[in-house]
């Protein structure tokens, strides 16, 4: 018995600490990208700044990559149900866009330097590695974003066969209202929302 709750209390230590050691690593590898950029931060300073050792990164992540690609899972996973939800078309446009504006922006607000980093990597080389990682994210929000207007085709005739641009647009605009509030310290609140909806509608409809 002993043995036991000995063997279960190892186990549940391991896995704090594995957690907190993984969450760490990915926090100051997500501030030193955001910061300089993905290319421009090597291992040995993420290691160094996380004050673990190499082989320690290696095997939670496998290499520099292999972390990226968790931090952009991590973070797009929670993004993306959140988009999802609001993407669910019920009959009126300017309240589906006003919802995934909202969604988009409360994520933005709870998750700032990570999405000025995904912005970022999206203007990357498409060579690139990074460039080529984020896409794959990237292109799922665009997705969900897309299959709304097609749904909201379905109303509104004069958006057939439009819901690429559509899709395309709303969301140019939306990262470029989160770079004002990056770049300038503009509010994402209720206020730049009907602004941004008000102002897009018009475009939609004519």
């Amino acid at each position: 018995m002993v043995r036991f709750l000995t063997l279960r209390l190892y186990t549940e230590w391991y896995k704090m600490t594995f957690m907190d050691n993984r969450q760490n690593i990915m926090k100051v590898a997500l501030n030193l990208f955001a910061e300089r950029g993905y290319d421009a931060v090597g291992v040995q300073e993420i290691v160094e700044k996380s004050g673990i050792t190499k082989p320690t990164l290696y095997h939670y992540f496998g290499n520099k990559e292999g972390l990226l690609k968790v931090i952009l899972d991590q973070n797009f996973e929670d993004l993306s149900e959140k988009i999802k939800i609001a993407c669910q078309y019920n009959g009126d446009l300017p309240n589906s866009l006003t919802q995934i504006a909202k969604a988009y922006f409360l994520f933005a607000q709870e998750h700032k330097i990570f999405m000025r980093f995904q912005i970022s990597l999206s203007f990357s080389p498409q060579d690139s590695t990074a460039f080529k990682i984020v896409q794959v994210q990237l292109k799922e929000q665009f997705e969900l974003i897309k299959g709304m207007f097609v749904e909201a085709g379905k109303q509104h005739g004069n958006m057939k066969d439009r819901e690429l641009l559509l899709a395309t647009s709303f969301l140019g605009l939306l990262n470029t209202s989160l770079s004002l509030n990056f770049n300038y310290d503009i509010e994402l609140d209720e206020g730049l929302i009907y602004k941004i909806i008000h102002q897009y509608s018009h475009g939609i409809y004519s």
